[in-house]
């Protein structure tokens, strides 16, 4: 095959490939601050509210891995366009619930739009930016987006919530999604598929799909159930049951959903194993963070939300402006295990903090050592692409996404529990709430310190920097014929 000259549209793709996760990314924060005004609103119980977040994970997450491959089996254009299509209605029929059922049904609608366009971004991305420097430029904008979206929505969520209604944290995605949607087919190269007949795996696909909504619930739910309960135990057996058969199912099927050539390569595996561990840790700093802020510290919601803006801002500048010029002159791997040492140090910074914490000395400088995580995403997003192939490039990105998701919820399940069981031995034991809660806090950022060192030997003994120029032809885009 040889190569084609670039697309002179690929940064007008890359924009609408990032307004794309932005939007996504918006959804999953905005609609937690506007919770409590959607339970008065709905009529919500308090274990049924849940469901509101719950439903949109279950479905993204279940469905990344399936809507990558069938990416690359139908063309990853056409997925990433009917994806934000489903995302947009979805949208529309959620701002519009007039009760608990029709939102929960509108959520799941939507994790599964969201599925459909994020598993091939990634995909789409590499097969744009062929060049090194382009793509760690690409690359380091597009992890930006992520970091920025996940930073202004909580704000937005109660800006739009307080000044309209919960409503509008829905309806704002139409004007984005039908503004990408028009863009995309302008800006994004038509692609042709492999074919369904080359990866047509029915009950490859019933298996994983099952197994990752099963197991994703199963994991969402440990913090009511518990580790050691029936419903735990039972689901995740059979969760694992499930999984396990369709890696079975993989090695031996004609025309296998996902051919397990891509794990051939210990960039892919490697890179998403040091994922699911690091954003597992990285749940200690978003959420248990500001948790502390507010229980421990007594800060306001929009205290906390101004104290953590420095590693927001820490993140998206390094992501944005350093991260490209780190990786095209040192290599990925050196970046990444950079970045892993400097949230190591935010998360062992984090284990000492006290009871009566000065934001200054005690909080800022966590605030600045969390900007390695500007150099992780870039750095393990080219690492984790870099060994696929352009007919797995989608399913490579599934994969990618997929154990995004798998990473927080896991992290959401173990750190949190660890933290309250560790808070109810030390109340028991006639600690003050504010001593046990910081114990049981520090716990959680120990266990997280524990998930990073970890992550820094994966990459060190597993990931190995690609070249980029070995074979450019494998990750570009063929045109429709």
């Amino acid at each position: 095959m040889s190569r084609t000259s670039p697309s002179p549209s690929r940064w007008l793709a890359l924009t609408v490939l990032s307004a794309a996760m932005l939007m996504t990314i918006l959804d999953g924060s905005i609609v937690t601050v506007a919770l409590p005004a959607i339970q008065q609103d709905l009529g919500f119980s308090p274990s049924g509210l849940s469901w509101t977040v719950n439903a949109y994970l279950i479905a993204f997450g279940g469905l990344l891995l399936l809507a990558g491959r069938l990416g690359d089996l139908i063309g990853r254009k056409a997925m990433f366009l009917a994806g934000n299509v489903v995302f947009t209605v979805a949208s529309l029929l959620a701002g519009a619930a007039t009760g608990p059922t029709m939102l929960i049904a509108a959520r799941f609608l939507q994790g599964v739009g969201s599925a459909m366009a994020s598993a091939v971004v990634l995909g789409i991305l590499v097969t744009l930016f062929t060049e090194t420097g382009e793509r760690a430029k690409a690359i380091g904008i597009f992890s930006f987006t992520g970091a920025a979206g996940a930073s202004i929505g909580q704000v937005l969520g109660g800006v739009l919530t307080d000044a309209l209604n919960w409503h509008w944290i829905f309806f704002i995605n139409l004007p984005i999604g039908l503004a990408t949607i028009a863009l995309a087919i302008r800006a994004l190269p038509a692609d042709r598929g492999a074919g369904l007949a080359a990866g047509a795996d029915v009950l490859g696909a019933a298996l994983v799909t099952s197994g990752l909504m099963l197991g994703i619930y199963t994991v969402v739910k440990i913090e009511q159930y518990g580790w050691l309960a029936a419903h735990t135990l039972g689901l995740g057996a059979i969760s694992l049951a499930l999984l396990a058969a369709f890696f079975v199912r993989q090695a031996t099927a004609r025309t296998p959903l996902m051919p397990l050539r891509i794990f051939r390569s210990r960039n892919v595996w490697g890179a998403n194993l040091v994922q699911v561990l690091t954003l597992s840790a990285m749940f200690a700093f978003q959420i248990i963070v500001a948790l502390y802020m507010q229980k421990v510290l007594g800060y306001g919601a929009l205290d906390t939300g101004l104290a953590m803006l420095p590693a927001a801002l820490a993140i998206g500048g390094v992501s944005l402006f350093v991260s490209a010029r780190l990786n095209t002159r040192f290599g990925e791997r050196a970046v990444l295990l950079a970045g892993l040492v400097l949230l190591l140090g935010a998360m062992g910074w984090l284990t000492r903090v006290p009871v009566n914490a000065n934001y200054v000395t005690d909080l800022l400088p966590v605030m600045l050592l969390i900007a390695g995580g500007g150099l992780v995403l870039p750095a393990l997003t080219a690492l984790g692409m870099s060994g696929a192939k352009a007919d797995d490039a989608g399913l490579a990105s599934g994969l990618f996404n997929t154990t995004q998701q798998i990473g927080m919820a896991t992290g959401v399940a173990v750190l949190s529990t660890l933290a309250a069981s560790r808070t109810e031995e030390l109340l028991t034991a006639g600690n003050t709430e504010a001593l046990a809660l910081t114990g049981g806090y520090h716990l959680a950022f120990g266990t997280a310190a524990a998930l990073l060192a970890t992550a820094i030997a994966v990459t060190f003994t597993v990931l190995r920097q690609h070249q980029p120029n070995t074979a450019p032809a494998e990750l570009t885009l063929q045109p429709r014929a």
